[in-house]
């Protein structure tokens, strides 16, 4: 089926690809608000953007941050707070607005607005905007999500990680916006807070490796002056989740990758926090300190449940490490074998409290499909340490191949709540894979899910070893040379999973293809490959 053929929202028509790309200027006068008086502001108040994240079916979350000098680490902003209007219409001229407010852009959260506008109607498009100063910003298009419980015909989810700025081009989002999702879904690494690579980069990070908040607030403004990111986020709401570059590489819960001070580190990781939520679209509150709740759920009326997890704050540490590294700070092993500790059934990746959260979820859900959404692959793999030629299996110790208690936990509860159809969505390898899910008490047995890995935005990992070691692994698809994104399509009986592999993620105008496709069937559960 060609992208013709697909069902095309009521309102598309009236919403032009310049407004999804790139945002246009609001139509008509401009209502005055903010501090041009006593404060002058300075021009270009929007420069960020606009977003909307975590609709529910009455409301959802509108975004934008005043930053007319976005690269600097106050955005260029005066010490003020700022008076914000926002207003919801359901056509792009904004002669029907159907909500409005004002909000106020605070300096302690560098100037950005979160609104929940509420009082909208359920599964319906809308338009939306801010104005300040007599400065508006780029239209957005957002949506609703189905009453609770109604029937709903379909849902389809475009889901991607992994967008390193040096790493590539955007191209990806550009496709993203063509398919016309109701939801996207950004499973994590939205940034990447290395240093400037000199070596191989298409474009380089602007600012030194951030330690602060200053210097979060510069990555996350590099990310998002790009026009292909910012026109995913003007074209439909996002739901998203963070994994480790959003804060420092393979960090686990208060331990950073070299094992350093937990009381450094946790003033670094308070910093990269307030950075992400000053920058996103979310339902959450904001954080205290390097404290911040952001696993949730996502209802779409009686046809999906998305269960949205955090798998990086609350996470013991990596296993099988050598007596005394954490004492010594050294880096900790990223390759492990077999050890005491590895199935350590108290070694959690999600921490007591989100397991006790989940259980309830999976357990009580009504939803006829069940998408976990979190960060990595859940298959048990095993990976080649040129390093180590010893005999005997390898994995990384980061994701939930160093976790195997806590992931079979997860599956357990599938089995034993009767969680209806459950999925599982990641991302963080820089591949494509996709592999069926078993009860971990019978291996042997039919399938009880199915889990898709939708490859990475432009983050690359050229490694032959995951595709040659993808039967050992149980992977039904493996791909780690083709960056892209996964596209879901469901309705309530069942659905298919495609995978969008860019042509070439160096070049803003490359192509996409379909590289793989699986089918879903609701009372059948595991995947079905397809021929594209």
């Amino acid at each position: 089926m060609s992208l013709s053929d697909l069902p095309r929202s009521p309102l598309d028509s009236r919403f032009s690809r310049r407004t999804m790309i790139g945002g246009v200027a609001a139509a008509g006068a401009l209502i005055s608000i903010g501090a041009r008086g006593a404060t002058p502001l300075p021009a270009g108040l929007f420069s960020l953007g606009v977003a909307s994240g975590d609709p529910d079916a009455d409301s959802v979350i509108l975004w934008t941050r005043l930053a007319p000098e976005p690269l600097a680490g106050d955005g260029g902003m005066p010490p003020v707070a700022v008076a914000v209007r926002w207003e919801v219409a359901e056509d792009e001229r904004f002669a029907r607005i159907v909500r409005s407010g004002t909000a106020r852009a605070q300096p302690h959260w560098g100037h950005a607005v979160h609104v929940e506008a509420k009082g909208l109607r359920p599964g319906r498009w809308y338009f939306y905007r801010f104005i300040a100063a007599g400065e508006s910003s780029p239209v957005g298009r957002t949506r609703t999500a189905p009453a609770a419980g109604a029937a709903v015909d379909r849902l389809r989810l475009c889901f991607a990680s992994c967008q390193k700025y040096e790493a590539g081009f955007y191209a990806a989002w550009r496709h993203v916006v063509a398919e016309d999702p109701d939801l996207v879904l950004f499973l994590g690494d939205y940034i990447y807070e290395g240093a400037p690579s000199h070596k191989d980069a298409v474009r380089q990070h602007l600012n030194p490796e951030p330690m602060d908040l200053a210097g979060y607030r510069v990555r996350y403004a590099t990310y998002k002056l790009d026009p292909l990111l910012q026109g995913a986020h003007h074209a439909a709401p996002w739901a998203l989740t963070w994994d480790d570059h959003e804060v420092a590489n393979d960090y686990a819960g208060a331990l950073d990758q070299g094992n350093g001070d937990p009381v450094a580190f946790l003033r670094r990781r308070a910093a990269a926090y307030q950075a992400y939520y000053e920058h996103q679209p979310l339902r959450v509150r904001p954080p205290r300190g390097a404290d911040m709740r952001i696993y949730r759920t996502l209802d779409w009326g009686s046809l999906a449940q998305l269960q949205i997890v955090d798998d990086r704050q609350y996470r013991g540490p990596h296993a099988c490490q050598p007596a005394g590294l954490i004492e010594a700070h050294k880096p900790y092993r990223s390759i492990i074998g077999d050890c005491a500790d590895l199935n350590d059934p108290a070694r959690s990746m999600l921490g007591t409290r989100q397991e006790r959260w989940l259980d309830q979820r999976l357990a009580t859900s009504p939803a006829k499909w069940n998408v976990l959404a979190q960060q990595t692959l859940m298959r048990q793999a095993v990976v080649v340490d040129p390093k180590d030629p010893s005999p005997g299996p390898h994995y990384s110790a980061d994701n939930w191949s160093g976790y195997p208690a806590a992931r079979d936990h997860i599956f357990r509860r599938w089995v034993q709540a009767g969680t209806s159809n459950p999925l599982a969505l990641g991302g963080d390898i820089h591949a494509f894979a996709a592999a069926d899910i078993r009860d971990p008490d019978r291996p042997d047995a039919a399938p009880i899910a199915a889990e898709f890995v939708g490859g990475s935005i432009t983050s690359l990992r050229p490694d032959p070893d995951f595709k040659r070691l993808a039967p050992a692994n149980g992977l039904a698809f493996a791909e780690s040379y083709v960056r892209g994104y996964g596209r879901l399509d469901i309705d309530a009986k069942g659905g298919s999973v495609t995978y969008r592999g860019l042509a070439d993620a160096l070049r803003e105008d490359s192509g996409v293809a379909d590289i793989a496709r699986f089918s879903l069937e609701a009372g059948r559960p595991g995947l079905h490959v397809e021929t594209v």
